[in-house]
């Protein structure tokens, strides 16, 4: 799943699309692409574990433009298969791991068990919205609904982070994601209500 949710995919995509018709024809690749937002979310985790959460929120939003763009690359270079959305959608659950288990090492580290219990409920949270929606899609029904999606959970935990607000964020994830779990739930719930 891109960094950009339904909502606000097409809101950018005139700026999106042209960089991705730029990065494919010098050659980037949509793969590329996505390993390289792996590799700044697992730097970003390890930042946050060492305790520098400031530069970790920043390079875990910096992570994000290259997730961003590779839906955007396959579609320039006629490269998009299933196989690509799948692995995209797999490196997506280790990108949001890889930062909320370095909050969870920090709360530990620190004796904040607040901070780490938090952050555990939002990687718990997370993994259900992602679950529900495959599990929808498997099904045959639509599920692109909810107020926490990636995009909005990597932007408030990435602005958290960055400005010192980590807790708050964490809140608001922990809120926002189950609403989004309860959203969907009730979502396909419905669709699979109207089947005969």
């Amino acid at each position: 799943m891109p960094v950009l949710s339904s909502k606000a995919r097409s809101a950018v995509s005139h700026v999106v699309d042209p960089v991705g018709q730029s990065l494919a024809r010098v050659g980037v690749t949509a793969n590329a692409l996505t390993f390289v937002g792996l590799a700044g979310s697992l730097a970003a985790g390890a930042l946050i574990a060492a305790g520098r959460t400031s530069l970790g929120g920043a390079v875990s939003l910096l992570a994000g433009l290259p997730d961003m763009l590779d839906g955007a690359v396959a579609k320039a270079s006629g490269s998009a298969t299933a196989r690509g959305a799948f692995l995209d959608s797999v490196v997506d659950r280790f990108s949001d791991a890889a930062v909320l288990f370095g909050l969870i090492w920090l709360g530990a580290d620190r004796d904040e068990p607040r901070l780490a219990v938090l952050a555990a409920l939002v990687l718990l949270l997370s993994l259900i919205v992602s679950y529900v929606r495959a599990r929808a899609q498997s099904l045959g029904f639509t599920c692109d609904v909810g107020v926490a999606e990636r995009p909005e959970r990597v932007l408030v935990l990435g602005a958290a982070l960055l400005f010192g607000a980590t807790e708050i964020g964490l809140w608001l994830l922990v809120a926002g994601t189950a609403v989004t779990v309860a959203q969907r739930v009730l979502v396909v719930w419905r669709q699979a209500g109207e089947r005969p």
